[in-house]
Order: C-alpha cells, then structure tokens, then sequence
C-alpha cells in the first residue's frame, strides 16, 4: 500500500513540471517598425531565421509597394504583419477618412493570406478618431514597453545595453529595421536575451500565452505574467 501511494504521488509530481516550467518561462515580443527595407530586412530575417525567431513586422504601405517580395518573404517566414500607415504621417492630425485610406490602402497591399491584428501608428501618436477608425476595421493598437531609440542612436552596443538593462517577462520591444546599427542591435539582442532565458515570440502569440485575445480599438503595449508578484511584469 505504501509503495502504491509513493508511486501515485511521484506521478503527481512529475505532471506537475513542466506547468511549473512553463509558468517561469520568459517571453518577449521584438516588434519592428518602418519596413520593409530592402537589403536591412533581408538581413534581419536572415538572422531571425539561424536564431529560431519569430517577430512582429508593422510595415507602411509606401514600402510595401517598393518591395513586396519583402512581405511576402515575412509572411512565409512565420512572422507577424502589422500595419503602421501608408505614408508614415502622424495619424493625430489626421481626419478619420483620410485615416481609413491610410490604412485600407496599406492593408491591401498584404500577402495573401495575411490578415493584420495590430495597427501601430507612426510615433505612437494617436487620438479619438485614430481609435474610432481602428475599431471599425478590426484592428487592435500596438505601442511598446521597451523603447532603445535605435533610430536615433544608430549605435548596436548602446541599442542592446539599453534593451537588456530594463527587459522583463511580457515586454514588447520597439526596434526598426532600417540601418545595420538596428540589425546588428537586433541579433545581439536576441543572442544575450536567449542566453537568459527569455524566448522570442510575435505579438499576437504572447498575448495568447498571457490569455490575452487583442480587442479592435483597444490599446496594448505589454503582456505580463499576472502570476508574478507585483513589479514582476511590464509597467
């Protein structure tokens, strides 16, 4: 009898891993903006592709039309598309029909078979009508947690330092793929950060680990992991 009960027991125990694993798993998304950028985004999904990386891409209609094969390319990779205009205007000044062009224009230019979640706007600028018009055609508002300015710094060693010193569980991390200072940013990133322990996955999969089904119109900029205590997740 005893030894049936150490057997159930030891059972339990062993079931009970890898949920205990899974809850201390760390993931994070890598979002890029601006693209797609010609010869830096076909390095970039070099890179994600040795690594084992999946991304969320939020591309502009302008550069759509220049590369298409680039989208393409993206989406049959297993990464995410979002949208982030077509002409990369501040959509705050922007009336709700001209918004609707912005982004009905850029939305048909997508891969077939793409269907985007996520509207970024350009800056992170947004307003009542930039809401209203998004909740209309079914798109949820993407910002970001973490924001290195790699666009600016255009230096790879200050992008990473800046990203791994204040990364945690659930953040969404802002990057653009329009320069090899960012490329180079992005991949040392990714090496450092797997070293750790955190796992890479696209938006709109972290938002299903955390239990998370992103709603037109509304706003998101991380996904923690409510199981942690408090100071445990993103901001």
């Amino acid at each position: 009898m005893l030894r049936r009960i150490l057997s159930v027991i030891l059972c339990v125990c062993l079931l009970a891993v890898p949920s205990a694993r899974a809850e201390e798993e760390k993931y994070v998304a890598l979002t890029f903006d601006d693209g797609p950028s010609g010869r830096f985004t076909r390095r970039l999904l070099d890179g994600l592709e040795q690594r084992g990386v999946q991304a969320t891409f939020l591309l502009c209609g302008y550069r759509l039309a220049v590369y298409p094969g680039l989208a393409e390319k993206i989406h049959e990779a297993g990464h995410e598309i979002g949208l982030h205009g077509y002409s990369h205007k501040d959509m705050a000044t922007l009336s709700p029909k001209e918004l609707k062009k912005e982004l009905a224009d850029t939305r048909a230019l997508l891969p077939a078979g793409c269907e985007a979640v996520f509207l970024r706007p350009p800056g992170g600028s947004g307003s009542a009508a930039v809401v209203q018009v998004a909740e209309k055609m079914g798109l949820a508002l993407l910002l970001w947690s973490v924001d290195p300015r790699d666009w600016a710094v255009h230096d790879a060693a200050a992008v990473e330092a800046a990203v791994v010193s204040q990364v945690r569980d659930g953040d969404v991390i802002l990057l653009h793929d329009l320069s090899d200072s960012s490329v180079d940013a992005a991949l040392s990133i990714i090496d450092r950060l797997q070293k750790e322990g955190f796992r890479f996955v696209t938006v709109s999969r972290l938002a299903e680990i955390r239990g998370e089904t992103p709603q037109p119109g509304k706003i998101y900029k991380c996904f923690p992991n409510e199981t942690l205590p408090p100071g445990g997740g993103c901001p």
